[in-house]
């Protein structure tokens, strides 16, 4: 159990989660389940669908309202009729197998409408062309490594069905095998040989509830880390097909919890978690989902009892960097700092480590500890030399550090493999700190990019409103920045969201109405540099001098790097705020009066 996890205070706040797809194959079950007995009403002859009634019979989701851009969606990596990840051939069609029988299609493996035509086809929105060939580009290198992992996977898939049993009953019910999937393989650099490997496999055994679920995850995953929320209706297709097999099974459910929190409709990821827990109330997936869609919700009581539950009946690394982030945003940081630790310690297999001492470094980052940050992003590298977040990190504290080309060539690097908004913003703004020539069209070139990524996005069902708002705000079109703003409070009232639309309403000038929406930013104890700076550039803004030269000092003191133009305007603002005013020679009028 957590230190002082169930101490009964409200821990607002949410640590982004933990690799999906490690979690859903921690998840999955040891052996098979019995077949559902039939309803109420229901003919006590009739087979469970899609299992005695044969393979074809198997209900495949097509393009639906669920699927809502299912034509953006391109071929699932080692699909059929399609390349596997990198341009790998996918596998074989078993031999003997019998070419009349139909099988579940893999999300995305057929051709015609639901594949992506190149991205400079006619019809393509250039936006998100752009997106494609940036990702699809810097992703080649990363083949070779991939080979290697997919027979990695294989063989223990294959270790893994022996110790379970036979993959089929003499009923032809079906089954869950994956836990054969090993999390570490499916996690970080090998995701995409993961993948690859369960696809094969779903061929040769499609009632395999159990790796559909996985496969939903892993996809979940691909669209998180490489920037292309494109797998997002296939992930939805993969976990329908797992549900269709096993109705109510815990492993999809808590998917379809993990992928609607990714597309941000946190109302969703509740009600989907909700039901995970009421078929498997230690599903450890769907515990920490729960956690975070009520503190994306902006339900901090809630979440503390949820961050409660879920150490008491799952405790491990999931739920204790939760545990760590919930006590930071109340700026209890020598809590999260010592939970953080404790985690890392405990932790074993390099997806973990990499994961828990990254958080470590955000944490330090956070507070100004340079050094630190990059001690630990370095730990999270030796562990996994592509982990992404690490990557970035590690630049951004070489940025705050002085080392700025050597953060620009990190960031550089991370973006050209995985084009996401966060580094392409960062990345923007070094070079416009940098101001070397050329620098101000790259710049424009990394924030035009996140409006692609923005498109690309919404048309896979991705709610981006905060995203979009935090951008455009200061790189973008602030009068749609100020409309997404609102938008987004207007489903959930938390510090992130409030400080967006505080500081959209800055920049629209109507810094009277910002004040409080900064204010309530603030409010939990959250030491975060830059809502300091957004409320001190508010306050100085409406005549509250004091105020806003009390924050903006304790923004640069928190953490000075915390943003190339941002930590600059803090410095400007605050010289003009302590310069004493100006002496002037009084008039006189004639005669000395």
């Amino acid at each position: 159990m957590a230190p002082e996890m169930n101490d009964g205070e409200t821990h607002p706040g949410r640590r982004p989660a933990p690799p999906a797809a490690a979690d859903a194959a921690a998840e999955t079950e040891p052996a098979a389940a019995p077949a559902p007995q039939p309803g109420p009403g229901a003919d006590a002859g009739a087979e469970e669908p899609g299992v005695d009634a044969g393979v074809e019979a198997l209900p495949v989701p097509e393009a639906d309202a669920d699927a809502d851009a299912d034509a953006g969606t391109p071929p699932a990596p080692g699909a059929e009729g399609s390349d596997g990840p990198d341009g790998a051939d996918g596998p074989d069609e078993a031999d003997g197998e019998d070419p009349d029988a139909k099988t579940p299609s893999l999300p995305g493996s057929h051709a015609g409408p639901g594949t992506t035509p190149a991205p400079d086809a006619p019809g393509v929105d250039p936006r998100v062309a752009a997106v494609r060939r940036v990702g699809a580009a810097g992703r080649r290198w990363r083949a070779v490594q991939l080979g290697a992992c997919a027979a990695l996977l294989a063989v223990a898939m294959t270790a893994g069905a022996v110790a379970v049993g036979a993959l089929r009953d003499g009923g032809g019910r079906a089954v869950a095998t994956s836990a054969a999937v090993s999390p570490g393989l499916l996690a970080g650099g090998n995701l995409d040989a993961g993948v690859t490997s369960l696809q094969a496999h779903l061929r040769t055994q499609p009632r395999d509830f159990g790796s559909w679920a996985t496969l939903g995850l892993a996809y979940v995953e691909q669209a998180r880390t490489q920037g292309d929320p494109s797998r997002y209706p296939q992930a939805r297709k993969a976990f329908d097909t797992s549900l269709a097999l096993r109705a109510d099974n815990d492993q999809a459910l808590a998917g379809l919890a993990a992928l609607a929190a990714a597309r941000h409709d946190f109302r969703g990821a509740l009600a989907d978690a909700d039901r995970a827990l009421e078929q498997n109330p230690y599903n450890e997936r769907a515990l920490c989902s729960r956690v975070d869609a009520l503190v994306e919700l902006g339900r901090y009581d809630e979440a503390s009892e949820a961050a409660g539950t879920a150490d008491a009946r799952r405790p491990g690394i999931p739920v204790f960097t939760r545990y760590a982030y919930v006590h930071e945003l109340r700026g209890d940081v020598t809590t999260a700092r010592r939970v953080l630790t404790q985690a890392l310690d405990a932790a074993t297999g390099p997806g973990d480590i990499a994961y828990v001492a990254t958080q470590l470094g955000q944490l330090a980052w956070n507070q100004g500890d340079y050094p630190a940050a990059l001690a630990h992003y370095a730990r999270a590298l030796a562990a996994d030399d592509g982990y992404l977040p690490a990557l970035e990190g590690r630049a951004r504290a070489q940025a705050a550090s002085g080392r700025r080309e050597e953060a620009v060539k990190g960031l550089e690097a991370v973006v050209a493999r995985y084009p996401l908004p966060g580094p392409l913003v960062a990345l923007g703004e070094l070079y416009e700190a940098r101001g070397a020539a050329g620098d101000a069209a790259r710049a424009r070139d990394q924030y035009a990019l996140v409006d692609a990524w923005t498109a690309l996005a919404r048309a896979n069902g991705v709610d981006v409103d905060l995203d979009t708002a935090l951008a455009a705000a200061d790189h973008g079109d602030r009068a749609a920045a100020l409309r997404a703003a609102r938008a987004e409070w207007a489903r959930r009232h938390t510090v992130h969201t409030a400080d967006a639309l505080a500081w959209a309403l800055h920049v629209d000038g109507r810094d009277t109405e910002a004040l409080g929406y900064a204010r309530q930013a603030t409010a939990t104890g959250y030491r975060n540099a830059g809502f300091l700076y957004h409320l001190g550039m508010i306050e100085r803004a409406t005549g509250h001098t004091a105020d806003a030269r009390a924050h903006l000092t304790s923004a640069l003191e928190l953490n000075p790097g915390f943003s190339p133009l941002g930590a600059r305007t803090a410095r400007s603002a605050l010289t003009a705020l302590t310069a004493p005013p100006a002496q002037t020679t009084p008039r006189t009028t004639e005669g000395g009066r």
